[in-house]
């Protein structure tokens, strides 16, 4: 199984004739996403051709050659005519907040939000939103959403690994290739990559209930990195609400205090947020955390190898 897309779910690309939203859309497409429509209040009517290379594990399902994707002028009108239950946005940081409200008030169930550099009170007021009606926001400032072999929504390579029993909950891009790709011989069931923006739609929390209601996910691995205390909140979560084993990395040991590093939550003041707090955290509710990405890979196979030869 995997958590919150799968192979059936029908995307909407909000975006989609821009440059960035074009480029991961073929890419989406390629992996074997069922991409419906794109949405573009100035360009309804048209018709998006794609001439896609089937690529990675979940390619089996697309035949090369080109695409048509119809475009339609609101996403209320997208949803209607495709029945569509997702939507991945690639606006600017300006429109967001209209583009993420407009997408809730269709209907959309799950609403990824890859734009960087959204203003936090439009984050927060969206969120909201979407809570209170019974949508989900993953991001923004994120790579989105892959459930290997079956769907891919947003920029995550799709070539990168396979299915398999290891979950991945990570605040970072990066690293998340880095763990897919370092952990490609056991393959993942879901790979999100929830923003490290100071507020986000899905949090580390949320990820990790619904990894461990996923009985196909056997290994959690979650990436933190400095700044607030999300990863000691997730820390919390898995002492009283965990059965499955979590491995960890947090990225930012080196990083010195008050300055900000990459992400905008990621800012140490103190002892506050920093890589040693969170580390200290969750290795108290038992949690292995790595020093590296790669040392995190090796004790997730040790972690899920020891779990096999219990079972």
């Amino acid at each position: 199984m995997s958590i919150f897309l799968t192979e059936t779910d029908r995307v909407i690309v909000q975006g989609m004739t821009g440059s960035e939203g074009r480029k991961h859309t073929r890419r989406m497409l390629a992996a074997g996403t069922r991409v419906v429509a794109g949405v573009n209040p100035h360009k309804a009517g048209i018709r998006v051709a794609f001439d896609i290379e089937p690529i990675g594990p979940g390619a089996g399902r697309v035949s090369a050659g080109t695409v048509e994707v119809p475009v339609y002028g609101t996403v209320a009108q997208a949803r209607r005519a495709t029945g569509a239950t997702v939507s991945v946005l690639f606006v600017p940081p300006a429109h967001t907040r209209e583009a993420v409200v407009e997408a809730i008030d269709a209907g959309i169930g799950l609403i990824v939000v890859i734009t960087e550099g959204v203003p936090v009170a439009d984050t927060t007021w969206f969120c909201a939103y979407a809570a209170s009606k019974g949508a989900r926001i993953i991001g923004p400032n994120c790579p989105g959403i892959i459930s290997p072999e079956r769907s891919n929504v947003g920029i995550t390579p799709p070539d990168i690994t396979g299915a398999g029993p290891v979950g991945l909950v990570s605040k970072s891009g990066t690293l998340t290739y880095q763990l897919m790709h370092d952990l490609r011989d056991l393959g993942f069931t879901t790979c999100i990559g929830i923003g490290g923006d100071p507020v986000v739609g899905t949090t580390h929390i949320d990820a990790l209930a619904a990894f461990e209601a996923d009985p196909d996910t056997r290994l959690v691995v979650m990436i933190g990195e400095i700044g607030g205390d999300a990863e000691e909140r997730a820390a919390e979560y898995i002492k009283t609400s965990m059965t499955k084993p979590v491995v960890a990395y947090v990225a930012g040991f080196t990083a010195p205090e008050g300055r900000t590093m990459g992400h905008a939550g990621a800012i140490v003041s103190g002892s506050s947020g920093t890589a040693q707090a969170k580390k200290a955290a969750l290795e108290a509710v038992g949690v292995r955390v790595g020093r590296t990405p790669t040392e995190t890979a090796q004790i997730a196979r040790e972690v899920l190898a020891a779990t096999g030869a219990q079972a």
